[in-house]
């Protein structure tokens, strides 16, 4: 095969030229460069197997596809704790409140449901920007995703379900510790 460089406006520094042949690797390595070096011995050659090509080549998509979801997992835990945070937060401000409403007769699944509700909004809140975000910044990563859709439905759903079980896990803590809460300590610390 002749390729004059010569001829061509913009020559490229690395030409890749692609063999098939039923000879032993080595074989054929050691004929082909010693047919070049006859012919012009200022070529320089460097031959690399197919196989290990097609091997390397998808390994940066596999890191990135490591690392987003190991980031994907960290930005879960970060939310979850985030979100026990709040909820914490927030009943220990409600406390003299939460004790008013047991000392009037609320009972403990009423003060577990007070708080879940209000982790639910919050929940809601984040899933709605969430979601939008992610429907807008879809079309960016669209050349990232293998074998799915930039809106494909089922990660959306399995997103959506398991942060709101991460949530939910990290509201109830604080919302059980509230219903256990005795009225009058709360009541006292007014």
């Amino acid at each position: 095969m002749f390729m004059p460089v010569t001829q061509k406006e913009h020559p490229e520094q690395d030409v890749t030229i692609l063999i098939r042949s039923q000879a032993s690797l080595f074989g054929l390595i050691s004929v082909l460069k010693s047919t070049v070096q006859q012919i012009n011995r200022g070529i320089d050659m460097d031959f690399t197997p197919f196989d290990s090509m097609v091997e390397v080549s998808p390994q940066r998509d596999r890191l990135m596809a490591h690392l987003s979801g190991f980031f994907g997992l960290l930005a879960v835990l970060l939310a979850s704790v985030g979100l026990y945070g709040v909820i914490t937060y927030m009943v220990e401000r409600r406390t003299s409140e939460i004790g008013v409403r047991m000392a009037l007769g609320a009972d403990c699944a009423s003060i577990v449901h007070l708080v879940l509700r209000e982790a639910s909004v919050l929940l809601g809140l984040g899933l709605l920007i969430g979601m939008a975000l992610s429907l807008a910044g879809s079309r960016v990563a669209a050349a990232m995703l293998f074998g799915l859709k930039p809106t494909d439905f089922v990660t959306y759903v399995l997103a959506v379900a398991s942060l709101s079980a991460f949530a939910a896990l990290a509201s109830f803590l604080p919302a059980r510790r509230a219903s256990r809460l005795d009225p009058m300590v709360a009541l006292r610390n007014e």
